[in-house]
Order: structure tokens, then sequence, then C-alpha cells
């Protein structure tokens, strides 16, 4: 079996999107770049930021040590930035703190309902057309929103990237990208550090040898997502990354989405 580092989602853009990265949010600093650089050393090629991270200076610091043609980097607009100009403005200056020439994926990070999703995907469809990026999505969209942006641009939305875990399963939203093929991204795959402690995961992860962490991973893969965990160790990077060569059976899968939970732990006052 191909390492879950080499395996990838095939974006409706033609580019190819890693299955794992490395979700950079509060990771900021000295330590931000040290904990994107013991990825890259592992073999991470994806890795996600956001300009409200404040962390793309030390990730463009970072990358430094990998040819860029090998890297996936992600990094998004903010709400208060999503009219066209101000689009091409933020996305400009991402480019800049990360020091590079493009971004594989660029997200609208949060909805703005002040802002027509039209003039939004109208800045974003541009910086397509002159390569400052070479995918364009949206982040905690629900359907009707994602609907709204895809319908809304003649450039194909391939991303849409949200809160997603056991805790919030998300019912209705991977089956709507999957009928369209808009890949998606679930950040906070472990639930803020809630899945560690679960009784079900740690259950179901005794029978493998795996923890209650991988598990969760596990499930969101087989479901067809992209995971992007945090990691702040070497040892939860390489722990992440630990999927190559087993599987939940599908009584394992039907045990979690069972576990009845609806847990919402993000929300817009988050970045």
């Amino acid at each position: 079996m191909e390492s879950i580092l080499n395996q990838s989602y095939k974006l409706l853009s033609g580019y190819s999107m890693p299955v794992l990265g490395l979700g950079t949010w509060r990771l900021v600093g000295v330590a931000c770049e040290r904990i994107v650089s013991e990825a890259l050393e592992l073999g991470y090629r994806h890795i996600d930021t956001a300009e409200l991270y404040g962390n793309e200076a030390e990730i463009g610091q970072a990358i430094r040590s990998v040819a860029r043609g090998e890297l996936f980097l992600t990094s998004k607009v903010s709400s208060a930035n999503l009219r066209t100009n101000d689009v091409i403005r933020a996305c400009t200056g991402s480019l800049e703190r990360l020091g590079t020439g493009y971004l594989d994926l660029y997200l609208v990070h949060w909805p703005n309902d002040e802002v027509p999703i039209a003039e939004t995907m109208e800045g974003m469809q541009y910086l397509v057309e002159e390569g400052m990026i070479r995918s364009m999505g949206v982040s905690n969209f629900d359907v009707g929103r994602l609907r709204a942006a895809m319908d809304a641009s003649d450039i194909p939305v391939c991303n849409d990237q949200v809160e997603y875990h056991p805790y919030r399963p998300r019912r209705e939203l991977p089956q709507f990208c999957q009928e369209h093929g808009v890949a998606l991204t679930a950040y906070c795959p472990l639930g803020k550090g809630r899945v560690v402690r679960d009784p079900t995961l740690t259950r179901i992860g005794q029978m493998y040898g795996k923890s209650a962490s991988q598990v969760s991973l596990r499930w969101l893969l087989q479901k067809g997502a992209i995971v992007i965990p945090k990691a702040g160790s070497v040892e939860h990077l390489r722990e992440n990354a630990q999927m190559d060569g087993w599987e939940l059976t599908p009584e394992d899968m039907r045990r979690i989405e069972e576990m009845g939970i609806e847990m919402k732990l993000v929300d817009a006052t988050y970045t």
C-alpha cells in the first residue's frame, strides 16, 4: 500500500492534493517554524495556513528546505477581505510572507453575507487566471453557501475545508461534495484533542494497536476526506502519519457513525 504521505486527491482543477497535511492554526513564531521543518523532514508535503494565523512568514522560512514543486501550500483570505480587489491584495500579501510565487490552494476562510459571493469569486478567478493560485475553494461553507459559490464561478470550486470529526459528522456536506467532485478537508479532525479520551474510539483502536486519534483520522480518510491535524511534536507528527497497512471495518465505521454526538467546537469567532 502506498504511504499515506504519498496519497493524493485529484482536484477539479486537475492538480493533486495530498490527503494528509499539517494544520498550523495557533502555531506561531519559532514553534511554528520548528514543527513545519520537522514535518517536512518526516515527509509531509502539504502545509495549511491562513492570513489570520499570523504564521505565514515562519512557514515561509521553514519551506525553503524543500523544492517548491514538491509542496502543496494552502492559505486563506479572511472574511474582512472578500471584495474583489481585497481578495487580490490579501493573496499578494500571503505570497510575499510565504516567499512563493503561487499557492496550490486558496480558500475563502469564512463566509461574509455583507459581500456578494459573486464579487468574491471574481477575485478568486482572477488569481487563478494570473497564476497566483492553482486551485480555489472555500472554508466553513455549508451546502447552500457552497452551491452559491459554485454557481457564481466559471472556474471550479475545488475544496471546502470544514470542522469535521467523529463529534461533528457533517452528514449532508460529504455527500454533496462527493456528488459534485469537490474535495472535503477536515480541520480539527481530532476534535481539539477530545477524541484522545473517547472510550468508543479507544476500544476500536485497541483492536489494531492504534490510538483513538489514529482511529479518528482513519475514519475520516475512509470517508473520503483530506485531513490536516495540527501537531506540536515529532511524536504526534509520526503518529498522525501511521495510517498505512490497516483499515477500519464496515462495523467499526458504523459504530463511529452511531456515536450520536453532534458537537460544534469552532465558530466564526475563531480564526
